[in-house]
């Protein structure tokens, strides 16, 4: 076949792709993930209104309405629980944000040893939070743990309980542990934003002699703001879930002093059985983090493209 004669042939026309496609090749991973979603919170509303004891029945045994809502409400453990888990999840996500924050300015400076630190930065986020409950419940170990001989080397009075016995230390304990694992991931994302920082943008503010405090708050933030709110975002649901170090450093103790709901909504449930009680317990955390989180995304992005 000659040259002219391949060039006589036609083109076969492609096949054109139905618009319908992508949408159909997602939807069994969208399907999968809206039952693993959306049964357990129909399950959890269907039941609040029931009063289910499975140390009583197998089954709901009654309907009683609202009961199940006003006994949490009634009951103090369930504020005690909520003002811990406020104080601890907005008092984290502040810490662990501004030392993440200070942590990815250093890495954006090219100081020796940073390749090592930012190799060794990732590892923490890397263990499971129940190690990490194990790891300090050592450390915390009045008889020879590392945080108190470092306190009592540093002069700090110290409890007779220990950190974690004693109801005014306990919390702030639990809370040093999640930031110690946790400002690592701030510090990553904020480092990636920094660096897509336009570095022209920066050039320009130092020519025109931009002290490093009005680059950072006028600059930098301002470019990084939309990665930053969700980071934020994303910390403060995970934070208000907290559970695991709780339940190995303190299982809610002293008394009720560490108690959050995401321990509480474990005892009701898996150890006391309560499931009514606990399946409104779930629907009232949902309410209030989805009430929290409206609230957030509607000032913080309400001004961005």
């Amino acid at each position: 076949m000659t040259i002219a004669e391949t060039s006589a042939i036609p083109a076969r026309p492609k096949r054109r792709v139905p618009a319908f496609l992508p949408y159909l090749l997602i939807s069994p991973s969208i399907i999968l993930l809206l039952a693993l979603i959306a049964f357990p919170l129909l399950f959890a509303l269907k039941n609040s209104f029931y009063f289910w004891n499975l140390q009583m029945s197998p089954v709901p045994m009654g309907y009683i309405g609202g009961g199940n809502y006003e006994m949490a409400f009634s009951n103090s453990f369930f504020l005690g629980a909520l003002k811990n888990t406020l104080l601890l999840t907005l008092v984290g996500t502040a810490i662990e944000f501004c030392l993440g924050l200070a942590i990815a300015l250093l890495l954006v400076k090219k100081l020796p040893g940073l390749n090592l630190a930012r190799a060794l930065l990732i590892m923490p986020t890397t263990i499971a939070p129940i190690v990490v409950g194990f790891l300090f419940r050592y450390m915390y170990d009045p008889n020879g743990g590392l945080i108190p001989w470092m306190l009592s080397s540093a002069g700090i009075p110290l409890p007779a309980q220990g950190l974690l016995g004693s109801g005014s230390t306990a919390l702030w304990a639990i809370l040093f542990a999640d930031i110690w694992q946790w400002t690592p991931f701030f510090a990553i994302v904020l480092y990636a934003g920094l660096l897509s920082v336009p570095p022209d943008i920066i050039e320009a503010a130092r020519l025109d002699k931009t002290s490093p405090w009005a680059m950072l708050v006028r600059i930098k933030l301002p470019l990084i703001r939309k990665t930053a709110l969700i980071v934020v975002m994303l910390r403060f649901m995970q934070l208000f879930n907290t559970f695991d170090l709780v339940l190995v450093l303190t299982k809610g103790g002293p008394g009720s002093s560490t108690r959050t709901l995401g321990y509480s909504l474990y005892q009701q449930g898996l150890v006391d059985f309560n499931i009514g009680l606990s399946s409104a317990m779930t629907w009232m955390m949902v309410v209030i983090v989805n009430a929290i989180i409206g609230l957030f995304v509607f000032f913080a992005f309400k001004d961005l493209d």
